[in-house]
């Protein structure tokens, strides 16, 4: 079915998208917001551990935006570190603070607690806990359902963006602006395909660490808003840059999360014998770029043979410990390990994508009426290496920006009618969640074995042979097999696999988290 009325549709529902739907709905527009999880909460930003920048004593918005473009290793757009340093600590103030209610934990003495991460200059981190993004997310969604003009919608996921060009049944729109009108939305419970037709649309999408064998990402972070905003012709830009996390877990199972704030507050990087091995690679040592740090524990291991290195916080009180990691404790003392005595091994993992859909300072994509936020946006804000807790704020800034700037314009007089969609094609053949499986395992490890870590001509050109062929055929299957969530998402997971492999071939130089060898 259509839904005409929709004024602006935001696709994702983690910070960025929970900062342009309430942005938006207070500027006057109708919006939905959608998003494929069975909660809306599931996301990158409801994991986000350590927090989310402020402003530090001593501290300034220049202060800020140099750390950020040196942390950037040359890449970052000075503009975007401008705005980020100049409105980031102000909306933190005045949304997170003063409107939601984020519950931010305090010094003890009447302010909030500033705590330190790497490659930051002055502590400037504001947390609650270790479960930042948490807070922020219950927060801010309640925030959204709460506006009248603003539905919020689970069990959702977008297949295609709708554009004039590829699904306008009136054959002259081939010669109009590439213009997005919406998305073809698959209802996972009734099974069928919706039609939401919008007058601006905003991708918050989120990363795509699902697409390598070892990642911090939650199983929906996929690539899905990189690959429908490929496929619509969108400009994509940096997605070579994907900044793999220095410090997860080594332990059987998923990757979780060992925060960074746990080495802004002290912790140290050991070798297996208790060298603390990365002031060999940084002057700052374990407080280094991420880029370097998860490098140097690469190297560590390989030179040692050892399985992975280890973040020591054991000379910290073990109250205070537990009082300030209570998720980070809980979760290994689950795998055996108390983090107040014993060291905590870790590996990197993916974690970031640095590059992603090209927008404005306005969230605006090359596609008119087509936005994007957050992660799976690019706004050169981190060029090839992102400085720690940037993620959060940028989702704040840029999708405050793009609501808000999306809400007035459709709010002012329309002008045309809503374009006639193609009606979506049902296909009918059974999917085998064997094949499904066994495709997603072939993207992973490729991606980890070739794209990872360290890079070469040849493991590069190696994944893109396997990858190409696997989208082809990804491609014959889909075009006949009946639609399902995980048959969306393995789609985008091929297309955005493939996306990051060629832009790490055309780039020829080492430089931040895209590191070749040759």
């Amino acid at each position: 079915m259509n839904n005409p009325d929709i004024d602006v549709l935001v696709i994702g529902s983690g910070l960025a998208g929970c900062a342009a739907a309430l942005a938006a709905a207070q500027a006057g527009a109708r919006v939905v917001m959608l998003t494929k999880g069975d909660r809306a909460e599931e996301g990158n930003t409801w994991y986000a551990q350590g927090g989310i920048i402020y402003r530090g004593e001593a501290d300034s918005p220049e202060r800020l935006a140099a750390d950020i473009v040196n942390a950037g290793a040359g890449l970052s757009d000075p503009a975007a570190a401008a705005l980020l340093a100049e409105e980031g600590p102000r909306l933190v103030r005045e949304v997170l603070i003063e409107q939601v209610g984020v519950p931010f934990d305090s010094n003890g003495v009447g302010g909030l607690d500033l705590t330190s991460e790497a490659a930051h200059s002055v502590p400037r981190i504001l947390h609650h806990h270790d479960a930042t993004g948490r807070a922020i997310e219950s927060s801010m969604l309640a925030a959204v359902r709460a506006q009248p003009n603003a539905t919020v919608t689970c069990g959702l996921s977008a297949v295609d963006l709708l554009t004039l060009s590829h699904h306008s049944r009136n054959p002259l729109d081939v010669y109009a602006p590439p213009t997005c009108a919406g998305a073809y939305v698959f209802d996972q419970r009734s099974r069928r395909v919706e039609t939401m037709l919008a007058r601006e649309t905003i991708l918050a999408t989120g990363g795509l660490g699902r697409i390598f064998l070892h990642t911090t990402n939650p199983p929906g972070a996929c690539g899905d808003g990189v690959a429908m905003a490929y496929r619509a012709g969108a400009r994509c830009l940096n997605m070579q840059f994907v900044q793999f996390h220095p410090t997860t877990l080594y332990h059987q199972g998923e990757r979780f999360l060992i925060s960074e704030s746990l080495r802004g507050e002290g912790a140290r990087l050991l070798d297996p014998s208790g060298r603390e091995f990365m002031t060999a690679y940084h002057t700052d040592g374990s407080l280094a770029p991420r880029d370097v740090v998860a490098r140097g524990i690469h190297q560590m291991m390989h030179e040692t043979g050892a399985p992975c290195a280890y973040l020591d916080i054991t000379h910290k009180p073990a109250d205070w410990v537990r009082r300030r990691f209570p998720q980070i404790y809980g979760r290994c003392l689950e795998a055996g390990i108390d983090i107040t005595t014993q060291p905590i091994p870790v590996v990197p993992a993916a974690h970031y994508s640095c590059g992603g859909i090209a927008v404005d300072s306005e969230g605006r994509s090359s596609i008119r009426r087509l936005r994007a936020v957050g992660e799976v946006s690019c706004t050169g804000l981190h060029g090839a290496n992102r400085l720690a807790s940037t993620s959060l704020l940028e989702c704040l800034v840029w999708g405050t920006r793009a609501g808000r700037d999306a809400g007035r314009r459709v709010t002012r007089p329309r002008s045309g009618e809503a374009p006639a969609i193609a009606p979506w094609q049902y296909e009918t053949e059974p999917v085998d969640p064997a094949l499904v499986a066994q495709d997603w395992l072939t993207i992973r490890q490729t991606m980890w074995n070739y794209v990872g870590l360290v890079r070469s001509r040849r493991r590069l050109d190696r994944a893109h042979e396997i990858l190409r062929e696997l989208h082809l055929e990804i491609g014959r299957f889909y075009a006949r097999a009946e639609l399902s969530d995980s048959l969306i998402g393995l789609r985008n997971g091929i297309q955005t696999a493939l996306a990051v492999v060629l832009a790490a071939i055309e780039s020829r130089e080492s430089r931040g988290c895209h590191f070749r060898v040759d």
